[in-house]
């Protein structure tokens, strides 16, 4: 198998021990059992550990990694993770399906997980091919509590006025828009 197929089969299965850790109802000698299992696990793929956080790294390829990211990362099993499609007129949106790792309200998102969304998304637009822009706002409005299960995420940049690009976006489920969202993001000065 590839590296990087190993890598999403290895996330996947974190993704789901995280969910059904914490859905089940299992016993306590099932849990004990499972714990041993995980921490030998954890030993195993500790031996080899790269010091800090991932960062950006290059592949094989040439392509820049950021398989550690919050959102998007391949290898971050806290991430949805969320794949962003670019359009042509430079509008982005991505499909994600959240389930019980991302809960706050009772069957619904975390308003957190619902702004570090929509920053990524509203993030992706304003962003261009070697000229990155960072956040500089982030406002939202809650119209609709954002229900678990599928939800999109779409975002386009509104307007451009010099290092500053103005994006706006938002949330949806099969009950409409859940969150609305702009944002102002920055182009660093380059030292």
């Amino acid at each position: 198998m590839h590296p990087e197929a190993l890598y999403v089969s290895l996330t996947d299965s974190v993704r789901r021990l995280v969910d059904v850790t914490i859905r089940s109802q299992s016993n306590t000698d099932r849990i004990a059992s499972a714990k041993a299992k995980i921490d030998a696990a954890a030993d195993e793929l500790s031996e080899t550990l790269i010091p800090g956080s991932f960062g950006v790294q290059q592949g094989s390829d040439g392509r820049p990694r950021a398989w550690g990211n919050a959102v998007i990362g391949l290898r971050n099993a806290l991430a949805p993770p969320l794949v962003v499609h670019h359009e042509a007129d430079g509008s982005v949106w991505a499909d994600v399906t959240l389930g019980a790792a991302y809960e706050g309200p009772p069957g619904h998102v975390h308003g957190g997980i619902c702004a570090l969304l929509l920053d990524h998304v509203l993030g992706a637009t304003a962003h261009k091919p070697g000229r990155p822009a960072v956040t500089g706002t982030l406002t939202l409005r809650y119209e609709l509590g954002t229900r678990l299960g599928d939800v999109r995420a779409e975002a386009h940049v509104d307007r451009v006025d010099g290092a500053k690009t103005y994006a706006v976006g938002h949330l949806s489920t099969a009950d409409g828009v859940t969150v609305r969202a702009e944002g102002v993001f920055i182009q660093p000065r380059v030292r």
